[in-house]
């Protein structure tokens, strides 16, 4: 009776659409992750504008007279200060949302078992 060898080695096949599914999901976690971020800033405005439109514009006012009038040192210092700002608040944003990074795929899973 002749044993049939198995390959030790077997090629697998990549996946691109795959590939191409979690790139869309990704792009889609990084994007409301980019409104949630955003909405974070208007909720900070909002708030001290004691939570009325009134006071939110009255301080983003503010903010662009004195904005205009800075000179370039005081512009880099604002803008580094957003841009850390910004990044703690997506990163915290993304640490609480980890979950939703990697697409849920049920047929894919029932498949590999």
């Amino acid at each position: 009776m002749a044993t049939v060898l198995q390959p030790l080695h077997t090629t697998r096949k990549v996946d691109y659409g795959y590939f191409l599914y979690f790139g869309l999901h990704f792009a889609g976690f990084m994007a409301t992750t980019l409104l949630m971020t955003w909405g974070v800033f208007v909720l900070f405005f909002l708030l001290i504008g004691s939570f009325s439109l009134d006071g939110m514009m009255n301080h983003l006012q503010n903010l662009t007279s004195r904005y205009l009038a800075a000179d370039a040192a005081r512009l880099d210092q604002f803008k580094m200060i957003v841009g850390i700002v910004h990044m703690v608040i997506s990163g915290t944003i993304m640490f609480f949302r980890r979950h939703a990074i990697l697409p849920r795929d049920a047929a894919r899973r029932e498949h590999r078992a």
